[in-house]
């Protein structure tokens, strides 16, 4: 769960996200969504991979990203579980 935190806690990724929650995507056009170098995207992109939160499908030469929405639903459920338990106690 630390890994997936930590992707989240940058603005970059958190943006490509929102991207991909409207439509799977390419690397290429992530990168032509912002203003910083290809390998930068490239490092943004392997982060979230590592943390599971996009799914990378390799169709021709090209690979397309689409969101693990699997992985946000154990996040919200474990969210959920967490503040439910500080209520209880509270």
């Amino acid at each position: 769960m630390n890994t997936v935190f930590k992707a989240l806690a940058d603005p970059t990724r958190r943006q490509i996200l929102d991207l991909l929650r409207e439509r799977d995507l390419t690397a290429g056009e992530i990168a032509d969504h912002f203003s910083i170098s290809k390998p930068s995207i490239s490092n943004h992109l392997n982060i979230l991979k590592s943390a599971d939160l996009v799914l990378a499908e390799k169709k021709g030469q090209f690979i397309v990203y689409s969101l693990n929405t699997t992985v946000f639903q154990d996040v919200i459920k474990w969210l959920m579980d967490v503040s439910g338990k500080e209520n209880e106690t509270s």
